[in-house]
């Protein structure tokens, strides 16, 4: 049998680093877990992508396009974007949760400052504690499936604490925290720090160790997503990179951009090309 097409992971606001701080949370994303294929959640995405962007603008709360491709958003809070992004989902004609699920790049190392976690767009401050209590909150009051990096790179118990709170139904993983070593991924694993990895082929130097990363955190049974960087060309190889993976998921932006599309597009042709095997 060929190896299953990967689940897309895209980018639909983009915060952070990515969109010049004016929000915290680094991005929010949609995983089209009802979708009968590649192709028809690479099409639902465009739908909440569009629909986003007219509601933000109806709202004045659209400030461009970040660096990803992803609508760079002027919140007031990170939850405004939670809430946005559920409505647009909605307003897709979509089912928020049962076809649609939002995964969030925390990438909290970003905004961790002495010892404190600073939400700058809110002025406020939140102690780790603080900070893995609001996510919980989050992921009961949204159809949240996924975190990324949800405490700083740095904080192991921070990560197991996490992941025994909402591991058994939210993906846990780990970016910075992992950076594509499959030392680190068994050490987290043993541990239950996290429940999944980000694979960067840049990360770690080489294919060779991606995919040992990879094969490591498959044996603890974790989900991968393997993924692309902020800064992209149009080589496709992350597409067939992800296929020959099997099974994972790949993140590589949002739906505007040709950087981003052409991985998009590849993956489409990879599942046209398969036919019913797909």
């Amino acid at each position: 049998n060929p190896p299953a097409l990967p689940v897309p992971m895209i980018q639909i606001f983009g915060g952070g680093a990515h969109a010049g701080g004016r929000i915290d949370i680094q991005d929010f994303l949609v995983i089209c877990r009802g979708a009968d294929s590649f192709a028809q959640a690479v099409e639902w995405t465009a739908e909440i992508y569009l629909a986003a962007q007219a509601i933000m603008k109806a709202k004045g709360k659209l400030a461009g396009v970040c660096d990803e491709g992803g609508l760079w958003p002027d919140f007031e809070r990170n939850e405004d974007g939670l809430e946005l992004l559920t409505q647009a989902i909605e307003q897709a004609g979509l089912k928020a949760g049962t076809e649609v699920g939002i995964a969030l790049d925390v990438a909290a190392s970003e905004f961790l400052q002495d010892g404190k976690y600073h939400f700058r767009c809110e002025n406020r401050s939140l102690s780790a504690q603080e900070l893995i209590a609001l996510q919980i909150e989050w992921c009961q009051r949204y159809p949240i499936i996924s975190l990324e990096d949800p405490l700083a790179e740095t904080d192991r118990e921070g990560f197991i604490a996490i992941t025994e709170a909402l591991g058994n139904r939210v993906q846990i993983v780990g970016d910075d925290f992992l950076t594509t070593n499959a030392a680190r991924v068994r050490a987290a694993a043993e541990v239950g720090a996290g429940n999944a990895v980000l694979l960067k082929s840049n990360q770690c130097g080489t294919l060779s160790e991606l995919i040992e990363a990879c094969l490591t955190a498959k044996s603890f049974g974790w989900n991968t997503v393997v993924s692309g960087r902020s800064g992209e060309s149009e080589d496709t190889t992350l597409s067939h990179l992800a296929f020959g993976l099997d099974g994972g998921q790949i993140k590589v932006g949002s739906i505007t951009r040709s950087e981003r599309n052409c991985k998009w597009n590849e993956v489409i042709r990879l599942e046209e090309s398969l036919g019913t095997a797909a």
